[in-house]
């Protein structure tokens, strides 16, 4: 296995001093996206959706659990007892007390699949994952999402009204999960095949680790 080549602690500083730039290039450019998705028109979005949870069935209203803003997770239905290994390793990445900061500052949070509820139960329980799963089965809602896959999207509720505001897939998704992110940051990367990395660099299908 290859590694970085070792330099003086001069030249280390000097390349990280120019690499920085660029990092700092990045982060005004996100902010600047950021300022337009701010400032997104939003379109109204169907209420007549009626989505089982182990409480019951509940309608997209109840989602926002009194909060006027809305992120819902679409979890990919792949049939029976198989399981999308992309919105396995992003459900991993979501951590409970996240979700409740997010609470606090007025955000409900959602994950939404096309599986059966029974199902959805039984691998949420061998995955250990503690939040709410509600069942869009035998509903249009991922057609109305505009996809039957997996899908981050942001709504906003004014009085009984539900608007989407942004929705992102695939690698839009990706850099969220908390472990991408930190594996960014690191020599070796992310380790998948896909990535640019130096000759010689540990490099394996992606989700195959």
């Amino acid at each position: 296995m290859n590694q970085p080549k070792i330099v003086s602690a001069a030249e280390w500083q000097k390349e990280r001093d120019e690499l920085l730039l660029a990092e700092k290039e990045v982060t005004r450019a996100n902010d600047a996206v950021a300022a337009r998705r701010r400032r997104l028109p939003m379109v109204e979005f169907d209420t007549r959706f009626a989505f089982d949870a182990p409480t019951g069935k509940k309608t997209l209203l109840d989602l926002f659990n009194g909060h006027r803003e809305l992120v819902v997770y679409q979890f990919m239905d792949l049939g029976p007892d198989k399981f999308c290994p992309g919105c396995t390793g992003f459900s991993n990445n979501v951590p409970a007390h996240a979700l409740e900061l997010l609470d606090q500052r007025g955000i409900a949070w959602a994950h939404i699949s096309n599986m059966p509820l029974a199902q959805i139960e039984a691998y949420k329980k061998k995955m250990g994952w503690t939040m709410t799963f509600y069942s869009s089965h035998g509903t249009d809602f991922a057609k109305a999402c505009d996809s039957p896959y997996f899908k981050l999207t942001s709504f906003l509720c004014d009085d009984d009204k539900v608007y989407r505001t942004w929705n992102t897939t695939g690698r839009g998704v990706d850099h969220l999960l908390f472990v991408h992110s930190i594996q960014d940051l690191v020599a070796y990367g992310r380790q998948e095949e896909w990535e640019d990395s130096p000759e010689g660099w540990p490099q394996h299908p992606t989700y195959s680790i």
